[in-house]
């Protein structure tokens, strides 16, 4: 199951006004596969999460962190696909969102609406994209760390990244950070 939201024609919104959606697959997407098993190879290398050890640097270094709140935290990402990219995870570590506590969940729709209004004041309204990535509940995976992807519309995706995979980003994620943490 994907949930996802799509924001403006550029973003692939086929619809005029902003909007969410919830579609059922009746397979496993191969970037949802990579994601899990890089988490789980990392989680029998270390014997712990990847996602919390990314959140314990970034909360320690602090350059990449744009906002965050008692319960969630948004950075700016290490290795960004796309310019402004922004990732939202929650500090407690839950495989799947249905896990939280049900305090959290206000925690992270206020964390979520913070970090769009941002973009949207720096960015002038971009379109965008964002994904909840989050594992299965009869899937329950102690290696794995729900979170969402956040990802503007600001440059295009070329020849080069469908044929590689690898995508061109010009704005280091540190400096997008600051942009971000700096809006009002």
């Amino acid at each position: 199951v994907l949930v996802f939201k799509n924001h403006g024609l550029a973003a692939g919104a086929s619809l005029e006004h902003p909007h969410s959606q919830i579609i059922a697959l009746p397979v496993i997407p191969i970037r949802v596969t990579e994601e899990m098993s890089g988490s789980k190879a990392y989680f029998n290398y270390k014997d712990r999460c990847v996602f919390c050890d990314i959140i314990r640097q970034e909360l320690h270094l602090r350059s990449r962190v744009i906002v965050e709140n008692q319960s969630f935290v948004a950075i700016a990402p290490f290795a960004a696909r796309f310019p402004f990219e922004t990732w939202i995870l929650p500090k407690t570590h839950y495989p799947s969102f249905e896990q939280m506590e049900s305090r959290e969940y206000q925690q992270a729709a206020q964390i979520l609406s913070e970090t769009l209004k941002r973009m949207n004041h720096v960015l002038n309204d971009p379109p965008y994209n964002y994904v909840i990535h989050t594992s299965s509940l009869e899937n329950e995976k102690d290696h794995y760390h729900w979170h969402f992807e956040i990802m503007p519309k600001l440059t295009r995706v070329a020849g080069f990244e469908w044929g590689t995979g690898f995508y061109i980003n010009p704005t280091p994620p540190e400096e997008a950070a600051e942009f971000l943490r700096e809006a009002k």
